[in-house]
Order: C-alpha cells, then structure tokens, then sequence
C-alpha cells in the first residue's frame, strides 16, 4: 500500500511539472520521494535569514545519488527547463538554497517531514579506521559525522563552530572555524567527491580524477554541481578540551597576540593551541557581563573601556595526558598580553565543546529568539588593514549594541588551497569578521532588521572608501558587476567551469550569480 501510495503521489508530482513546464520527462523510479506536499514546499521556501522567500514547484527527498542525477538530467534535457537547488539543513540567510519554479532537493535526512515513509533513504556515514578518512553523504549534518567517526576513535580536522550544518553546504563555501589556522578549512581535508553536475552526470572526482570539477565544487557555491559524497580527512580523536578566554582592551596587542598563535601551526602538537578565535564585545551590557555564560570568575574584571577583544583558545588533550596539560597551556599563556585578572577556565569533553552553540540554539528556540530574522555579514580582511577596521567599524558605526555575536580570528592563507573557487584577500594573513546579529522583532532602537540591514551597507561602504579590499564569506550580490568583482581573477574561470559543468545554468539560482538559460527575466549575469 506504501508503494503504491509513493507511486502515485510522483504521478501527481510529475504531471503537475509537465503543465508547468512543457516537455518535461522525468524517468518515475525514484529511491525516494518527490513531494509536492505543502509542508515541504513552505519549508523549501525558507531559510534560517528568514530575509528571502521563494517557493519551488516540489521538494525532492533523494534516496540515493541516482534520484539526485535523474532530476537534475530531466532539468537538463527538458525543452522548456526548470532550475534545481540543493539544500541542507536551511541555514543559508540570503535565499541561496531557494529556487522559485524550480525543484528543491532537501538533501539532509534532519529536517522535518524529510524521513521517508517508503523506498531508500540515503547512506550513513562509513569511516575507514585503517585509512582514517569516513565516505558521507552530502546532506549528512557534521553532527553525525562526528558521532559516526568517534565511535572508531577518530575525528575531521576542521570543523564550524555550529554543528547542524550539512556536508555539502560547507564545502560549498568552505567551512571554518577556530581549527582553520592549522588545518586550513573544511575544504582543505576533502579527499574525493561525488558530484551531480548541471547535465546531471553523477561524476566521481578528486586531485587525480576530473580534477577541474573538484576544485571548482569546493568553494563554488553550488554553481558546478550538487555534492552527493564526500570523503573527509580523519585524525585521531582527543578525549578532552581545556577551554580558554582571556580579555583585552588594547586592539593592537589582542591581534598581536592572536596572529602570534597562529604562527605557530606548523609547531609540535604540545607547542601551540589548537584552536584560536576570539569576539569583540561593543555592547555595554556586555562589557561587565560577557562571562556569565562561560564562568563567573571570584574576581571581577575592572574596565572602563567601551570595547573589549575576547581571546578564545582550546587545547585538546587525552586523559593519559592531563598531568601535562596545565604546563602545556601555561608556557603558552606566559607569551601573550591580555589583562592579568581575565583569565576564565573550563575543562570539558572533546564532543561537548565541539557542539557548544547546540546548547545556545536550545536556549534561544526555548525563548522564541531563534526563528527571527538574521542579517548576518561575514567578511574577510586583509591583516594590513585590520586595524583600520577596528577604528571604523567596531569604535563607530556599531555603537554600543550589537544584536548578536561579533567573532574575529585570523587564518594563514597558505592554509586554504589557490584551485578551489573561494576568494580571499591575497596576504599571507587574514581576518574573519562575522556579525551575527538577530533581528528583534519588538523594534528595539538599533536592532530593528531595516536597522542592521543598513548598518551593514554602512559597514560595506566604509571599507569601500576606506580601500579595506574585503572579500564577503557566504557572499550575497545580485548584480553581475559585484559578482565579478567579488570574483576577481577567478571570474573568467569561473565562467568556463560553468560552461562545463552547468550550461543551462540549472543549479544554485538562488545565490543570483547566473541566469538560467531558459529565463530572461533576471539580471543575473548570464554569461
């Protein structure tokens, strides 16, 4: 009856494209389900920005990479066309993984409504112990490759700070976190992919095999082909993280010590951290307030500036060595700078701090401060103008509220490789600036959404006049000039790949790069 059931709701679903779309033909044994189903296609219409609304035509639940190959194929060969995106666990906040009349294939198995009642479902994450590397699925989230990989004793190297992100979202832009100084990112411990093109060829690739594709899918934004496999890097896993913040009031001496400890990468694993980010605090609330949810230390901290710098650092370890870790962690400590009182400690498992935002996700949904919109900026700087930022930004335009977390961390540029398809600014040394702010719905004087939209151009219009040549992480223009500025050197390459892997310009409409070939009702660059 199940079947049955199945088989007749694809009727459904494919006789509803072929009105939209004449022409259309779509191969019917799918592994999994393609849904035409109002909650399904309500869901495929947002995202976690919560700023972008467009509604698909159906929302395809894949069974298996064929299922992903034969829509995208069908898409391809159709007279008329339609465009199709790949989306993960919708945290996207610019509409990226949204497509109008097109088909939304909802590749991660967490969301709801996306378990399937019958067919195939997609496959768990298998780890390789002896070759250390785990083959997942692309809409796998990082959550279950952890939990997968730890189950062998092993681990990725990389990682983002919030878990519930899926494989191939990540690798899609490039996925970092406090790791990225020593591993690079994400992208940085791909081994081999399994990619959809836009003809909807299912292609195995790496460095040795159809190495163009591979680096133009890492980093490319969905724009060559939708990622069904991934194979990723293992290292062993540690048991334990000492967990480590640290105050400063002076910028110059908090990046100084941050680029310090970042230099030390290619040091023994005793010598240097193994994770290092860090936050601005603007916000005066904040300012006496910041470690309550971290600690509360028996001495209060005495400031009187109105910016603080947080230095975040980790040092993992195994419960064999914890009777060297206190030493290992002061000799590193006796380097830096930050004020002498503000030394906040914790010790937790390997696991716990990995998904430490998990728990500020429950607390905000338990408040109904999750579901808000979220106009977030995230920025790469030049290390040589970083100060410059400071001055402009955090001491003026951001004032004295926030609306939400305000990272900063460097990363080393040899660490991210040249062939993939992200941009960065070309200097040994870069920042990320990420505001993440949330919309307050109560109209609350400067953390309105038409607020921190604007403070945002503000933001891109300082670095602009100021010549701070920044180059945005998860990246969101509309006009073709801004993408190929944002492109650079790579725009002409990026172009050919397109050519070769998604001709029609099938895949990924949302991040507004290209025009499909069968719409001319976009300004979307079209070459």
């Amino acid at each position: 009856m199940g079947n049955n059931s199945n088989k007749l709701l694809l009727t459904l679903v494919i006789c509803r494209l072929i009105i939209v779309i004449p022409g259309l033909s779509i191969d019917p044994s799918v592994d999994g389900k393609l849904s035409i189903d109002p909650t399904d296609v309500e869901q495929a219409s947002l995202d976690f920005g919560l700023l972008t609304r467009r509604q698909p035509l159906a929302v395809l639940h894949p069974g298996s990479a064929q299922d992903v190959a034969r829509l995208v194929k069908a898409a391809y060969g159709s007279n008329q066309g339609f465009t199709v995106s790949a989306r993960g666990h919708g945290h996207s906040t610019n509409g990226q993984a949204q497509t109008r009349n097109g088909v939304v294939i909802q590749m991660s198995r967490s969301n709801e409504g996306s378990e399937l009642e019958s067919g195939s479902k997609p496959p768990r994450p298998r780890v390789w112990a002896r070759e250390r590397y785990v083959d997942v699925w692309g809409g796998e989230l990082w959550i279950d490759v952890l939990k997968s990989s730890l189950e062998y004793g092993l681990a990725p190297k990389s990682w983002t700070d919030y878990l519930y992100l899926s494989v191939g979202g990540t690798l899609s832009n490039a996925g970092i976190s406090g790791q990225a100084f020593n591993h690079g990112p994400q992208i940085s411990n791909v081994l081999e992919l399994d990619v959809v093109t836009g003809k909807g060829e299912l292609l195995t690739c790496s460095e040795d095999q159809n190495p163009e594709l591979f680096h133009a899918v890492l980093g490319g934004l969905g724009q060559f082909g939708i990622i069904t496999r991934a194979r990723i890097s293992l290292e062993p896993a540690p048991q334990r993280v000492r967990w480590i913040r640290v105050l400063y009031s002076d910028f110059s001496v908090f990046t100084g010590d941050q680029e310090h400890l970042i230099s030390l990468h290619a040091q023994p694993g005793h010598q240097k951290f193994d994770y290092i980010e860090g936050f601005v605090i603007v916000d005066e609330g904040l300012v006496n307030n910041w470690r309550s949810s971290f600690f509360s230390p028996q001495n209060p901290v005495i400031v009187t500036e109105r910016v603080l710098y947080c230095l975040e650092i980790a040092k993992n370890y195994h419960e064999y060595s914890a009777e060297t870790i206190d030493q290992e962690v002061e000799s590193l400590l006796k380097k830096l700078n930050f004020i002498s009182t503000s030394v906040f400690t914790t010790d937790l498992l390997y696991v716990d701090f990995l998904d430490r935002v998990h728990k500020s996700e429950l607390k905000l949904r338990s408040k109904g401060l999750w579901e808000v919109p979220h106009p977030w900026l995230n920025l790469f700087i030049p290390k040589s103008k970083i100060a410059e930022f400071d001055e402009g930004v955090f001491k003026v335009i951001l004032g004295n509220k926030t609306s939400g977390p305000i990272l900063i961390y460097p990363m080393n540029r040899d660490k991210w490789d040249r062939r993939s398809s992200v941009v960065t600014p070309d200097e040994g040394v870069f920042y990320l600036v990420a505001l993440l702010r949330s919309a307050s719905e109560k109209g609350e004087e400067g953390q309105s959404l038409e607020y921190l939209i604007d403070q945002n151009r503000r933001i891109l219009r300082y670095c602009d006049e100021a010549g701070i040549n920044v180059k945005q992480y998860l990246p969101h223009f509309t006009r073709q000039q801004e993408w190929m500025d944002h492109f650079g050197s790579k725009w002409d390459w990026i172009c050919e790949m397109k050519r070769e892997f998604d001709p029609r310009h099938i895949l990924a409409t949302g991040q507004q790069i290209f025009t499909p070939t069968f719409s001319s009702s976009s300004n979307m660059a079209s070459r």
